[in-house]
């Protein structure tokens, strides 16, 4: 899995757009991030039992971010040893939080 190929399947779903942030891509729908590329691996913001249910899985492959984001959700992804059906399940779930959420 590559960068371009994370950066496919998240604007695959619908009205998902490309932005930038600290100086680095992200991934918007309704103007709220639910993934971002960073220092060559992805990031997907989860919740923090989502996140507790795919590290687990996964481990070694996801894990959570460092600091508070970590404990709040925030996901890395290893891109290198993620497999694109890991990959799109885990965007698919932080795209579905960011829709879904009413704040």
């Amino acid at each position: 899995m590559t960068p371009e190929d994370y950066r496919r399947i998240a604007l695959s779903f619908p009205a998902a757009t490309e932005s930038s942030h600290m100086d680095h891509p992200d991934f918007r729908v309704g103007g709220k991030i639910f993934a971002t590329l960073w220092k060559g691996d992805g990031v997907v913001m989860l919740s923090p039992e989502q996140q507790a249910q795919l590290v687990k899985s996964n481990a070694g492959i996801l894990f959570p971010a460092k600091g508070g984001w970590g404990r709040k959700g925030a996901t890395t992804v290893r891109l290198g040893g993620a497999d694109e059906s890991l990959v799109r399940r885990a965007l698919s779930m932080a795209y579905q939080r960011r829709v879904s959420k009413s704040d």
